[in-house]
């Protein structure tokens, strides 16, 4: 049964949301009227609507929304509710501590990741990411690390596509690349987005499982090429492997 006209715009305002969520540097009415095949005079109600109830907001210098603070909130809650997010809270700041450079936590929610944690690193050079920002697999380290120890159904899916979106000229855009550097990743035991996912930009990110073995989240360090480079990649696992075994010790049992 198709949906009513009212679940209809519901499912699409949600559409616009994630469809925001994913994008960092924001979307206009017109480029989310096409990417999400939403009429454009419908869009612009929706979005109108949304930045009425400061679920969006548009950027200053330009015609692109981006999500509001209130929206960043909804997921807080559940968040909150994680254990391991919790556990792995105190292991961050250490890691933070050691190696200057932001440290984030992510899950996989359907077929993309969610940030759980991050704990910021001092520094004039900032990372833009934050608790609750989604992100595509195919191209992040902690993608790339759920989609090597996590759920195997999430790789088939995204394996299943013919295509995936390039966010710059280093991004992975074919099922038999991203097969084979997932095989490297579970070889290695770590993952690397290589300004995949913005130029500039390097991540190193580990799996954390918990002592029964099952997968748990993605753990990883980002920064500048320059304060990671290329000689550095394999020192920064080593760190962020002992992080992640500490998490969860043999000896503890972590809650639902």
């Amino acid at each position: 049964m198709p949906p009513g006209p009212h679940a209809a715009a519901v499912e699409r305002a949600l559409a616009i949301l994630e469809c925001l969520d994913s994008s960092r540097r924001g979307l206009n009415i017109s480029e989310l009227s096409r990417k999400l095949a939403i009429p454009k005079s419908s869009a612009h109600v929706i979005v109108l609507t949304l930045e009425r109830l400061a679920y969006i907001q548009k950027r200053p210098d330009s015609l692109n929304y981006t999500l509001g603070l209130k929206a960043y909130g909804l997921g807080q809650g559940m968040t909150k509710n994680l254990s391991v997010s919790e556990a792995a809270l105190p292991h961050m700041r250490a890691l933070v501590d050691q190696l200057h450079l932001p440290a984030h936590l992510a899950v996989p929610d359907n077929d993309q990741g969610v940030y759980i944690q991050k704990v910021d690193a001092p520094g004039l050079i900032k990372i833009d990411t934050y608790v609750g920002r989604r992100m595509d697999l195919h191209c992040t380290g902690v993608g790339k690390v759920i989609l090597a120890f996590g759920p195997p159904e999430i790789l088939e899916r995204l394996a299943s596509k013919q295509v995936y979106i390039r966010h710059t000229t280093h991004t992975i855009t074919s099922p038999k690349m991203l097969r084979r550097e997932i095989g490297k990743v579970r070889k290695v035991g770590y993952a690397v987005d290589d300004e995949e996912e913005e130029l500039a930009v390097r991540c190193v990110a580990v799996p954390v499982f918990h002592p029964t073995g099952r997968f748990a989240a993605a753990l990883s360090v980002c920064g500048a090429i320059s304060q990671i480079p290329a000689a550095e990649i394999e020192p920064v696992s080593r760190f962020l492997k002992r992080t992640a075994a500490a998490i969860f010790p043999p000896d503890r049992v972590p809650g639902p």
